[in-house]
């Protein structure tokens, strides 16, 4: 993959180049020279920047962002934006993302961020970009900057009618991003709100170079890594067979770290098979089997943290005209992506590239640079787009082993790939949880007291920079072992309600669960929404309120509201057939970002407890929508994964280690178990736009649990859902 050097960007072209930094002062440093694999770039203040935008004389635009592509149409969504700002066509924009020394740092590209923060920061400095611009020909000309107008990076006026090419004259021009005067998108508003395609669809589909998978270089060797059989089994010894004339170029073999080269994939595939084959292995320490998942993280240590309270807490309770309680149970679940993790490396004249689809290659970069002791100067990381995954999967791991490889096989360019059982076997999951609730209503049915306790690992085990999060970290014999950092945070993520109740306690307990686990789309949000949203049509049915009704009376957030009222419209006009239900849920992203209310209406089989989901609708207000389109994919999506996570998922183990290894032992939704959906966008183009990637997944699965009720009079408080409590 060639890479266009910023030295002969800048020698080719007149730039405008403008930081945008929320943090600070931000700088843009260039290349010293151009060349393959030599290292042409200096490190860039990575903590100050937020957003870059390059305004090229040849009538074209840059744009650089940190953030990957993920699948959630970030990179056009993004072009809308400045395309707008810039009042130019989006055909005249490019855009450039996730690359060390070339893009800005944004960290990872999690949370549903992506739009709030690096969205809106090209936002204004294409904004800032513009009126500089202007600015500069107004000066030139002698003429009041009113007289001017930016179209399609040409300027024009009374006389006045000049590219941005000729206004530059070759010369780069550097200016920090102020508050811009005004905002195209909250005046003019001509690209943005419109439903855009994906350039890259197209790619997809008629299978052009797109994914990770499909790079391809000259000379380039492939490599599998040999695993053991469990997460802390020892490599005792090897036999000395030669495997030259099967292919093998190099073994390497590093403490408990396995891995083999060679011309041709398919001979990497066969080695590594022969040679796991005779590794002599210690098995190491058993899982934990014999009883369930939820029991079992009950007799696990765990440490409170401090409770949240408010009002009385649950003393608010006491007294109460109805007390109930109840507990509900989310298994661990797979990113189970589509196609396995896959990484490129190259090790020459003492520098390591690599292209990963990381969802944060910054950090990355940090603990590569740790796990193989190379300065971070030296090291370079190009994002390209994976295959399917929101949140941790096995991206980071194989770039830390190919970057091994590479380094022990210098000069040629390694390609690394999993496979499918590794994929299964070895990502890190979405951990298991247990959410406990008891609340009091009064007589007028509302809540008086509320009560929720979790119990949850930690959801986040990204390597931040350091290297015990990386998978082979803990194979080398370099004194790493099985990670115990995390995120925190995620655990608790939607777990206070966003309803209005005068009392209420939460706390999270947080246990450490014998599987590896880290951050999986929407991380604690899924399995809290769930509960609660389960929890809050269990009390409107003891209240004798209907289940809409009791939401809306612990409401004061009119855009809350808005989303229930307009989703009971969508279904309150069907017609149930025999064992047919309709459910629905509604929560608040974090509390703070997209509103989302999910209906689904289904059918169950009452002679095999089959669950058919006959139609699901989606209400969303995520304020300003930049692609409505791109936001409806993300909802929809959503939605999908978490039926297929409430109906079908969960990772299982035997003593040794996973056994889900494959699509049979770890089914997912089918296509033709799809049901219609139908999502309504709620457009709020004066509010800040909201992240909702990961809004609909609570709802979802709280909605189809609920719709069950209503089909059967059953209720599942335990994921997946198993048809035999629907047969009982």
């Amino acid at each position: 993959m060639a890479v266009e050097t910023r030295r002969h960007f800048l020698k080719t072209t007149g730039v405008l180049s403008i930081g945008f930094s929320l943090l600070g002062v931000s700088c843009l440093q260039r290349t010293e020279k151009e060349g393959g694999n030599t290292f042409p770039f200096h490190p860039v203040d990575d903590s100050q920047i937020n957003a870059w935008l390059q305004v090229l004389s040849d009538g074209r635009v840059k744009i650089l962002s940190g953030k990957m592509e993920l699948g959630q149409g970030i990179k056009t969504a993004i072009v809308q934006v400045a395309a707008e700002e810039l009042n130019t066509s989006m055909h005249l924009i490019d855009i450039h993302i996730a690359e060390t020394d070339v893009t800005p740092n944004e960290g990872y590209t999690v949370g549903s961020m992506s739009i709030e923060t690096s969205a809106m920061a090209v936002r204004n400095a294409a904004a800032s970009a513009r009126e500089i611009l202007v600015r500069m020909a107004a000066e030139r000309f002698i003429v009041p900057e009113n007289s001017l107008t930016l179209k399609d990076l040409i300027i024009t006026g009374d006389n006045v009618r000049i590219s941005i090419g000729d206004l530059l004259e070759g010369k780069q021009v550097q200016g920090k991003v102020t508050t811009p005067a005004t905002i195209l998108a909250k005046t003019e508003r001509k690209i943005v709100g419109q439903p855009v395609p994906r350039k890259d669809i197209e790619n997809m589909v008629v299978g052009k170079q797109h994914f990770i998978h499909d790079l391809r270089f000259e000379g380039m060797v492939h490599a599998r890594i040999i695993r053991p059989p469990s997460y802390t089994a020892e490599l005792l010894s090897m036999d000395n067979t030669d495997y030259s004339a099967n292919g093998l170029l190099k073994l390497v073999w590093i403490g408990n770290f396995l891995g083999v080269i060679s011309e041709e994939e398919y001979q990497a595939i066969h080695l590594a098979r022969a040679i796991g084959k005779v590794a002599n292995w210690k098995v190491g320490d058993a899982l934990p089997t014999g009883q369930g998942m939820e029991e079992h993280i009950l007799s696990l240590p765990s440490e409170p943290d401090p409770a949240v309270e408010k009002g009385l807490g649950k003393n608010g309770i006491n007294g109460a005209n109805i007390i109930h309680e109840a507990s509900y149970f989310k298994p661990y679940l797979m990113h189970a992506a589509n196609g396995p993790s896959c990484s490129l490396a190259i090790f020459q004249n003492g520098k390591l590239t690599i292209w990963s689809h990381s969802q944060g290659i910054h950090p990355l970069r940090s603990a590569i640079s740790q796990l193989v002791e190379i300065p971070e100067s030296d090291i370079h990381i190009i994002g390209v787009p994976g295959s399917a995954c929101y949140g941790h999967n096995g991206a980071d791991d194989v770039a830390a082993e190919a970057a091994l490889l590479a380094i022990n096989y210098p000069g040629r360019h390694v390609r690394l790939q999993w496979m499918r059982e590794e994929e299964h076997g070895w990502e890190p999951y979405g951990t298991a949880m247990r959410m406990a609730l008891k609340a009091g209503v009064d007589q007028k049915g509302k809540i008086q007291g509320w009560d929720f306790n979790l119990w949850s690992d930690v959801h986040g085990t990204r390597p931040f920079g350091s290297a015990e999060n990386l998978l082979p970290a803990r194979y080398l014999g370099k004194g790493y072992q099985r990670p115990v950092n995390g995120f925190k945070g995620g655990a608790p993520r939607n777990a206070e309600p966003y309803y209005e109740i005068q009392n209420m306690r939460m706390q999270t307990h947080f246990f450490k669960g014998p599987l590896r686990r880290s951050a999986l789309r929407a991380l604690g949000a899924y399995a809290n929404v769930f509960a609660i949203e389960s929890f809050m049509d269990e009390l409107a049915l003891k209240a004798g309120i209907k289940p809409m009704e009791f939401r809306t009376n612990h409401l004061k957030d009119p855009r809350a509201i808005r989303c229930l009222e307009r989703l009971e419209d969508k279904i309150n006009k069907i017609q149930k057939g025999d064992h047919e239900g309709l459910g629905h849920a509604f929560a608040r992203y974090k509390n703070s970002s997209s509103y989302c209310a999910v209906a689904v209406w289904v059918l169950v089989d009452r002679k095999s407890g089959a669950i058919h989901l006959k139609k699901m609708w989606a209400v969303v207000d995520s304020g300003e929508i930049i692609n409505p389109d791109g936001l409806k994919n993300q909802i929809e999506g959503g939605m999908i994964q978490s039926a297929s996570w409430a109906l079908k998922e969960e990772v299982k183990f035997d003593q040794k280690h996973i056994i889900s290894l494959d699509w049979i032992t770890y089914p997912i939704l089918r296509y033709n178990e799809i049901p219609e959906i139908e999502v309504e966008l709620i457009e709020q183009s004066d509010q800040p736009p909201l992240g909702a990637g990961e809004a609909s997944q609570g709802p979802a699965t709280a909605a189809i649990v609920n719709a069950i009720y209503d089909a059967t009079q059953v209720r599942i408080r335990q994921l997946p859902i198993q048809r035999q409590l629907l047969l009982a």
